[in-house]
């Protein structure tokens, strides 16, 4: 007889799906730092539909869209999904894991119950007009992060999502390790693939901005693999031989420069004057990084508004600067006679499709991308992750939580 819901580590027998679930919960009156916004909650488990799998989690990754979703702030994820219509009035988190298929929708036909998978975080409508016709998903209206603008995400014991999201579990990693890569992996390979004829060649130099972090990981690795040069920027002197493991050809450390925020009015001859020599000390530093002197063909960026002047000042003529985020702020200006004079391209870029989430997943699968997880925690640990992350006194690399593993390093097959 199927128990009403199992206790954590308790796996139900494959195919089985039990009434209830354990799940950390957010909801609305708690919102806050992670750790008074997440609690421990018995919630039924979720319906899924004809294009949907149901997973049964076994280690999810720790991301900081979680930590924005239990702050409330700067979005209120579960008012703007009443708003929508959608009536639960709580959230469940959490956008990466690795898990197998319980059960699967009417009409899904791309994997089956029993599979091992990862799963992408990127949802949308298959009744979209754009999405039928065959554009980018990532454009469509519908388009949604799971686990962060949707509900139902990997913080519990089952989750659902669209069966197009799950592509297959490496053999040869633990489920803590392939939980943590995905979503940050993912959104570099779009940065550096996506932007057709601007994609990593063999000998392109990229700058890489915070080289050790979950998203410069994955970017180094890309870039190493598919024959270009990365030059890594950290703020830490003790990371320079993590990410030259990496794959990094140079190293360079921001803190050895002082001209960074917003470009100074150009009217403002002695500003502009000072910060245009830190500028130039700055892409003399990477020429030195790199061993040659050239611009870079790629930056990859995401701190945002303390570093795009420079961004776009080091990128070479008919280069490129993308960016997926700003982690230092919003507000970013450029001087324009860099982007029309030097034809220089500035490219926003936000998670993948499928294709890209495939494309990263293969590297994975051949070997060639480590996951770069520093630290794993366990269900009871799930606030803490989170709020380690809200501190910024998470490790260098990606982190995950143990959900449906009992303990850590279970999963490897080969």
């Amino acid at each position: 007889m199927t128990k009403s819901v199992y206790a954590m580590g308790e796996q139900p027998p494959v195919g089985e799906v039990p009434a209830q679930m354990h799940s950390w919960v957010i909801r609305p009156e708690r919102f806050g730092e992670p750790m008074k916004a997440f609690e421990q909650e018995v919630i039924d488990v979720p319906e899924i539909a004809g294009d949907e799998i149901l997973v049964y989690v076994m280690a999810a990754g720790v991301n900081y869209n979680n930590v924005w979703a239990g702050l409330g702030h700067p979005v209120n994820v579960i008012g703007s999904r009443n708003k929508a219509g959608e009536p639960e009035e709580f959230h469940i988190g959490g956008s990466d894991a690795s898990g197998i298929v319980y059960k699967i929708g009417k009409d899904v036909t791309s994997v089956k119950v029993g599979d091992e998978v990862v799963l992408h975080c990127g949802k949308w409508s298959r009744d979209c007009e754009m999405v039928k016709s065959g554009k980018d998903p990532m454009y469509s209206p519908t388009f949604r992060i799971w686990g962060y603008e949707t509900n139902w995400g990997s913080f519990a014991q089952f989750t659902k999502v669209q069966a197009h999201q799950a592509v297959p579990k490496p053999k040869h990693m633990t489920w803590e390790e392939s939980a943590a890569y995905m979503l940050v992996g993912a959104t570099a390979y779009r940065m550096l693939m996506g932007w057709a004829p601007h994609q990593v060649k063999k000998d392109d130099a990229v700058l890489v901005w915070g080289g050790s972090g979950g998203l410069g990981s994955m970017a180094i690795q890309i870039v190493n693999a598919l024959g270009g040069k990365a030059v890594a920027v950290i703020s830490d002197d003790s990371k320079v031989e993590y990410c030259k493991k990496l794959g990094a050809v140079g190293v360079m450390n921001r803190k050895d420069y002082d001209h960074w925020g917003q470009l100074p009015d150009l009217n403002d001859k002695a500003a502009y004057g000072e910060w245009f020599k830190g500028a130039k000390t700055f892409g003399k530093g990477f020429w030195e990084a790199l061993g040659e002197k050239r611009g870079a063909n790629i930056v990859f960026e995401h701190p945002g508004e303390n570093t795009v002047p420079s961004s776009i000042f080091v990128c070479e003529t008919g280069g490129m600067v993308v960016i997926c985020a700003g982690t230092s702020g919003f507000n970013a200006n450029v001087d324009l006679r860099y982007l029309w004079m030097r034809q220089k391209r500035f490219q926003g870029s936000h998670f993948a499709n499928d294709d890209q989430a495939r494309g990263f997943n293969d590297l994975v699968l051949d070997g060639k991308i480590d996951p770069c997880l520093s630290k794993t925690f366990t269900w009871a640990q799930l606030p803490d992750s989170h709020q380690m992350m809200y501190e910024n006194k998470h490790p260098a690399g990606n982190m995950s939580i143990l959900v449906g593993a009992p303990e850590a390093g279970l999963g490897a097959s080969k």
